[in-house]
């Protein structure tokens, strides 16, 4: 059990020692470095480690770093390790912090006072598309009920491989992209500015250890590879999409933007919310076939803020709604010999639940454009409009624990 933290309110918030997210940070004149939340101050990890505070054997300085990937490949005993040092840091009972204001006043900072950064080198993101209730609402949009999940869907995660380059951090505006759509009812394409901009709600696994290439990972080894995990909003042109998808799948009209939020939850703090999930019909193929199939109650929502303030809340889900988990993932990731590598981002797809309300996009919440949603402004939405902004939201609780993922926000900008 996590005891108490000399911090004052750290106990009662989202961020408490049973939670210890890991970001980036930097202050004026300082540059990036690791570091970890407690509450809503931010502890440099880089300035305990130098300090000798936080011993790592064996291990080179992992923290004088502008990003995390060197802590992500020490591995998960290193983790686990530097979690249970910094528990006992901050814990009340414990006098090398909580009795030094010098060293308090050179390691921590007001969460307010410092600027945040991407947390990791993302060297390659894949995207997952792994709710069966998003997959079924999609392909029936698109081809029936009858014909709404690929024949393949059931039988292995499907994934493409996304663009690394434009993983951003939350905050960064959004500039709604150009590129070739077809009209309904139109025999040419033409060009101009997405009308279907999209929001997609999204959980992301960061790798932590890689395998070597040729090397596959079994899917009850998979969970060891997870370092943590993050909020995913993967903005997404479904008029560009639409047009370009076949026969290879997403690519202008994914790869301008997709937005993450700044903490890393460890996989740690998130295995009291694993739950068992139904099983699998059709049984997949053994290399999927995991002997504890686990999800995560994670709740996830959205707002939208309009132009003139008015926020709106217009989805609510959880990802406990995947069909496939993330070591499945993985598994079938690298089950061709495909090299996983520190850093790397693991998206699940758009999250949907069974009701309205918990359709993870607006392409299913608006019926493909043909039902507007209503906001409380009395103006109306079928897709985002410049102006707009989106605020993805997450957290796991259970009784009086809660742990938080913070938000993953973005603008939407005209196109240019």
């Amino acid at each position: 059990m996590v005891s108490s933290c000399f911090i004052p309110g750290v106990d009662a918030s989202a961020f408490s020692l049973a939670n210890l997210p890991y970001a980036v940070f930097s202050t004026p004149g300082q540059p990036p470095r690791p570091c970890v939340r407690a509450g809503d101050a931010v502890l440099d990890l880089c300035g305990l480690e130098q300090r000798g505070l936080l011993r790592l054997p064996g291990v080179d300085a992992v923290f004088d770093a502008p990003v995390l990937n060197p802590f992500m490949a020490a591995g998960p005993e290193v983790w686990a390790d530097v979690r249970q040092q910094l528990q006992r840091l901050l814990d009340v009972n414990t006098p090398t912090l909580r009795d030094a204001p010098d060293v308090q006043a050179e390691i921590f900072h007001s969460l307010s006072d410092v600027d945040l950064h991407l947390p990791m080198r993302v060297g390659d993101y894949t995207d997952f598309y792994a709710s069966r209730h998003h997959a079924t609402n999609v392909g029936t949009l698109f081809r029936g009920p009858e014909h709404a999940l690929p024949p393949n869907w059931l039988h292995l995660p499907i994934g493409y491989h996304g663009r690394a380059s434009s993983v951003v951090l939350s905050g960064t505006p959004i500039r709604r992209p150009s590129g070739q759509t077809r009209p309904a009812g139109a025999e040419a394409p033409v060009f101009g500015p997405s009308r279907e901009l999209d929001l997609e709600v999204e959980l992301g696994a960061v790798i932590g250890v890689g395998n070597s290439l040729g090397e596959s990972i079994p899917v009850d080894e998979a969970a060891a590879h997870l370092f943590g995990y993050v909020l995913v909003n993967d903005w997404s042109a479904r008029d560009i999409q639409r047009w370009e998808y076949k026969p290879l799948g997403p690519f202008l009209g994914k790869s301008f933007a997709t937005t993450i939020s700044p903490w890393i939850v460890p996989a740690a703090a998130l295995a009291p919310f694993r739950v068992p999930l139904a099983p699998h019909m059709p049984t997949p193929l053994p290399y999927l076939t995991q002997a504890d199939r686990l999800g995560l109650d994670i709740d996830l929502a959205v707002d939208v803020v309009s132009e003139n303030g008015t926020a709106s809340s217009i989805i609510e889900t959880n990802a406990k709604h995947l069909y496939w988990t993330f070591p499945q993932m993985i598994a079938h990731h690298t089950v061709n010999g495909c090299n996983l590598q520190p850093g790397d981002l693991l998206a699940s797809g758009t999250i949907s639940g069974p009701a309205p309300r918990s359709f993870g996009s607006l392409l299913e919440r608006s019926a493909g454009g043909a039902q507007a949603l209503t906001l409380p402004d009395g103006s109306t939405r079928t897709f985002l409009e410049d102006g707009d902004t989106v605020i993805l939201r997450g957290a796991a609780q259970r009784g009086d624990l809660r742990i938080g993922f913070g938000e993953a926000r973005g603008q939407i900008h005209p196109a240019r």
